[in-house]
């Protein structure tokens, strides 16, 4: 048995420590991020080149995006493969009592970023980057984004001797002249966001390839997710956006295949997050403020940064009666506090640690929106409580499952998986694909699995499990469930939900 292990173990060695330089007439790695991309998306019809894409290379059917589902919270994770109890971003807006005691900081912008990295000693991410672990190895990461300057920027926040082409920020400042040159001056917004989302392909297909030669680049557009927040999941113009972006995804191959490069590029395609449609009714703060928790909506005492929740001084008989309104409220799904494994402190409370959520920075309290899996006017399924068209933040399945496709010179080919895996993963894949030793500080494992002379899928082992927590009421009981799955010492959420009355 010892021996079949480690004859195992050298085969997978091999296979993620190809004999190559660092440098990209080697071996480079390209990291696509569409925006909101759920896996459903992915058809034959809708997006003929990343569907042929997965046919010829490895779709992950059960990919998980890191809770909460927001963007920012995975770009810090793409960048580190870390959760955000290590990497210390903890949502699309945070709390940083060295910027603001008095509310939270929107991070899509990247100079509010600035701002937090300067007052928490550059501390902005508690954990290092693949752009700084890549340059301590010789190379260079390429970040080239049409979405906002804020995600951008978290991707390669040391910027470590590559770059960031970002329609709204530019490192180091004096590329931005060559990048005006070369791609002129930045298009309009627009829905679908087809002139920005072809410029950041264009940054990487000549400043990106011929200049700066990057052995990893992540790509991010901002569709389908700018165009579904506005117009919805299954409208026309939703539509028009996904085959946009495939388009341009037909065009970065076509541009491999001419520049011989097509054998010795990895690609991966994933997102962020899922989508759903929003049907309204998660009212936090005035949840709060009618049970009398908070003084007022704008109050300090309790201060809300979306799903988290600051109680002045920890006050413990607060937090008890924060979550006492929460669980009563119809509209509010799972609520989270500190705690052990997974149960949280509280009754009918899970863990921070569920979440991979228990961070110095973390709240006291973390609620997510209800959600159901009925279908919108279009047919498509997944249905939360936000406020709002469409998006996503909550723990639905619609909003955690998203896409992962990935082909290339180190991927096995035509494979479906089941293995769960997680945005989580994709760094320490990447360094593993570049013949870099992944460190200690990376939450995420290498998808071994996948590659080429890895394991068979069959011989994985996977474990799922439902959670329950309850609490009772005057009139009823309060139930809530949190579905995890597990590859190996890997945990996955899937989804949590809560049941009101139940007997």
């Amino acid at each position: 048995m010892i021996r079949t292990i480690l004859f195992t173990l050298l085969l997978i060695a091999v296979a993620v420590s190809p004999a190559f330089a660092i440098g990209p007439d080697e071996h480079s790695v390209l990291v696509i991020v569409l925006d909101g991309l759920r896996p459903d998306y992915v058809t034959p019809d809708r997006m003929p080149n990343l569907h042929a894409l997965g046919e010829r290379g490895v779709v992950g059917k059960q990919h998980h995006a890191v809770f909460p589902t927001v963007t920012r919270v995975n770009a810090a994770t793409f960048a580190t493969g870390a959760y955000p109890k290590t990497h210390g971003l903890m949502g699309n807006s945070i709390y940083i009592p060295e910027v603001s005691r008095a509310r939270g900081i929107n991070t899509s912008d990247a100079r509010n970023l600035f701002e937090v990295d300067k007052a928490t000693g550059g501390k902005l991410l508690t954990a290092p980057t693949t752009g700084e672990i890549i340059q301590a190895a010789g190379g260079r990461v390429l970040v080239v984004s049409s979405g906002s300057s804020g995600s951008a920027y978290l991707l390669n926040p040391r910027v470590a001797g590559g770059a960031i082409i970002n329609t709204d920020l530019v490192l180091p400042e004096d590329l931005q002249a060559r990048v005006d040159e070369v791609l002129g001056p930045k298009p309009e917004e627009a829905l679908p966001n087809l002139a920005r989302n072809r410029r950041a392909v264009e940054a990487y297909l000549t400043i990106g390839l011929d200049e700066i030669r990057p052995v990893l680049t992540y790509m991010w557009l901002s569709d389908p997710d700018k165009t579904g927040h506005a117009k919805g999941i299954g409208s026309p113009e939703m539509e028009a956006a996904l085959r946009a972006v495939d388009g341009e995804i037909g065009r970065i191959l076509a541009e491999h295949k001419r520049r011989g490069i097509a054998d010795t590029v990895d690609i991966v395609v994933t997102s962020d997050h899922g989508f759903s449609t929003h049907i309204g009714g998660a009212d936090i703060s005035g949840t709060l403020v009618r049970a009398g928790v908070k003084r007022s909506m704008s109050s300090a005492d309790v201060i809300v940064v979306q799903g988290a929740i600051y109680v002045d001084g920890h006050d413990p008989d607060v937090i008890q009666r924060a979550v006492d309104a929460l669980q009563r409220a119809e509209g509010i799904g799972a609520v989270f506090t500190r705690g052990e494994e997974i149960d949280g402190g509280i009754a009918g409370s899970f863990s921070f640690q569920s979440m991979h959520w228990d961070h110095p920075r973390a709240a006291d309290i973390y609620v997510t929106a209800d959600w159901d899996h009925e279908t919108n006017e279009y047919g498509w399924k997944g249905r939360t409580t936000l406020g709002g068209t469409a998006g996503h933040g909550t723990s639905s399945p619609y909003d955690i499952h998203n896409t992962f496709i990935a082909a290339g010179p180190h991927f096995k080919s035509g494979v479906a998986s089941a293995v769960p895996t997680g945005n989580v993963d994709i760094a320490p894949t990447a360094l593993a694909l570049l013949g870099i030793d992944v460190p200690d500080s990376m939450d995420g494992r290498v998808l071994h699995e996948l590659l080429l002379n890895g394991p068979d899928l069959n011989t994985m082992q996977i474990h799922s499990v439902v959670h329950q927590t309850e609490t009772s009421w005057d009139v009823g009981k309060y139930r809530a469930e949190l579905s995890e799955t597990r590859a190996g010492d890997s945990r996955y959420l899937d989804w949590s939900r809560v049941k009101r009355n139940v007997e």
